[in-house]
């Protein structure tokens, strides 16, 4: 198993001393070179590191995960208010409704790679709260709305300020790399626990039917748009900025951080201003292109689940408010398992061959959804779906084998925002002239999960090739003083020029499989 950081060959080996020297051996030669420590003059030995990761994350985790739970259950609870007449009070059509469900992801993924960009450039407590004080706003007013007309202009808005959450938020946790697959976990588990708390909330809320002349579907947006207002509001408060400029943390714990961060071959992250070139990197990247493709053939599958699950259950036999209820127990199972497999893919590594085991598991899910026409085997294959389908560890892995803060939030917002255009696709593949059984939809999320199979093989083969070739030296660049290198790799004054400068293409970096 390949490590994730700067791993080095077998003919080139690094250290850093506690001077904060590079020992360059190589060939049985030595050299002595500089590196830029941060704080090198801090003394940092009476840190507990376990207790302060722990105080990090109670500090930022929890209240994330609230924040992407509003975010998930403001986009998909319009599949629960539908079941309470909506099309029918609104006069819109099938059709319509689909576009309704489509326009959100179209501005969603316009504005997540600029959204990246700002929030680099502006503090994540601005930023974000910012964001969701704005969809909050757009979401209260989507219950206010009496035409197709007005349901268009309020579900494109609400795309456009919630595409800087979830990509902003999975830059901003990944403080190292081999960490990150839980954070990611737990945050996106939110997405489950929404799934379950919106049927529940969508039941509960269906009572207030008439109150104050509005429908139930009304009431759903109305509220769950008010408490997002209310959580944006105070997420100003909340919500701590990166770990260089991080105030609830000591200037000694700024340093520890940092230093693991460097360490873990993050070399951006005592601080890095915007540059062009960054940017340019990330367009230029192959890996951010076949990243695509992978996060697209799990994402489409999610959309399409989400949105539709509390409509596949209904037409299986179940009525309105026990089709909501019934979708609880799937996403409790999802979210444990989003969770088990976080963990699980920090613990071992290999996230490529997680990635290829849980979209198995959602393909054989979606075949018994295709060949059935019973409904309570299709309701045992929505488990297996959504276990398959939420645990997918896309961006985890993306956002690992990216070095350089600029490149990392460009590559994450143009793998995310390209795999969320997907949900414009899963909007318009459940029609209602396919009910009960809908084969059309289930084909096409199967062939999705197919790409994301295909991809999934494809990006860790050529990870794994390229760590070999950097393990046979091919890759090694000329530094001064030093013996070997090739020019075509470049020359550098020392090896933590070459870090900076190269990022994640340095020889002694090591792709995650």
């Amino acid at each position: 198993m390949t490590e994730p950081g700067a791993s080095p060959s077998s003919s080139t080996r690094q250290s850093i001393s506690e001077k904060g020297h590079v020992v360059h051996l190589e060939d049985g030669i030595s050299k002595d070179h500089t590196t830029n420590l941060y704080n090198a003059d801090v003394d940092v030995s009476g840190v507990d590191e376990r207790k302060l990761m722990r105080k990090i994350d109670l500090r930022t985790i929890p209240w994330l995960s609230f924040l992407y739970l509003l975010c998930f259950l403001d986009r998909t609870s319009i599949g629960n208010a539908k079941l309470y007449n909506m099309e029918e009070d609104l006069h819109i059509t099938d059709t319509q409704y689909l576009l309704a469900l489509t326009i959100f992801f179209i501005s969603y993924s316009i504005f997540e790679v600029p959204s990246n960009v700002f929030l680099k450039r502006l503090r994540p407590s601005v930023w974000l709260s910012v964001l969701m004080l704005l969809w909050g706003i757009m979401m209260t007013v989507q219950g206010l709305v009496h035409n197709f007309g007005g349901l268009m202009g309020m579900r494109w808005m609400l795309g456009t300020f919630e595409a800087g959450l979830y990509p902003g938020v999975n830059y901003y946790l990944s403080w190292r790399r081999s960490e990150f697959g839980i954070r990611a976990a737990i945050f996106f588990s939110a997405a489950t626990v929404s799934g379950a708390f919106g049927g529940l909330l969508a039941a509960a809320i269906s009572n207030l039917d008439g109150v104050g002349g509005k429908p139930a579907w009304a009431w759903i947006f109305i509220l769950e748009g008010l408490a997002t207002v209310i959580a944006g509001a105070i997420s100003f408060w909340i919500i701590v900025d990166f770990p260089d400029d991080a105030t609830f943390l000591t200037e000694v714990e700024r340093t520890v951080v940092i230093r693991r961060l460097q360490s873990d071959a993050q070399f951006s992250a005592a601080g890095e201003k915007l540059q062009w070139k960054f940017i340019r990197k990330s367009l230029m990247d192959w890996k951010t292109y076949i990243g695509i493709v992978v996060y697209a053939g799990s994402d489409m599958p999610l959309y399409a689940f989400s949105l539709f699950l509390p409509s596949i259950i209904k037409e299986a036999s179940y009525s309105a408010t026990p089709a909501n209820l019934l979708t609880v127990p799937v996403y409790a199972l999802a979210c444990i398992f989003t969770c088990l497999v976080g963990y699980l893919a920090d613990r071992h590594g290999n996230r490529g061959l997680f990635n290829f085991g849980l979209l198995c598991t959602s393909a054989a899910g979606y075949i018994i959804l295709i060949s059935s026409r019973n409904a309570t085997l299709s309701y045992i294959a929505v488990y297996l779906a959504a276990c398959g389908i939420y645990p997918c560890i896309r961006d985890a892995w993306v956002s690992n084998n990216v070095e350089g803060s600029y490149k990392r939030s460009v590559s994450l917002a143009m793998v995310i925002s390209w795999g969320n255009i997907q949900g414009a696709v899963s909007s318009n593949v459940y029609r209602a002239n396919q009910t009960p059984w809908y084969p059309l939809g289930h084909g096409l999320v199967l062939m999705y999960i197919a790409f994301g199979l295909v991809s999934t093989v494809t990006y860790r083969y050529l990870l794994k090739a390229e760590n070999a070739r950097r393990d046979r030296g091919e890759r090694d660049e000329i530094i001064e003083g030093v013996d070997g290198g090739m020019e075509a790799n470049g020359r550098f004054a020392s090896v933590e020029d070459a870090k900076r400068e190269k990022g994640d293409e340095w020889s002694g970096y090591r792709y995650t499989l």
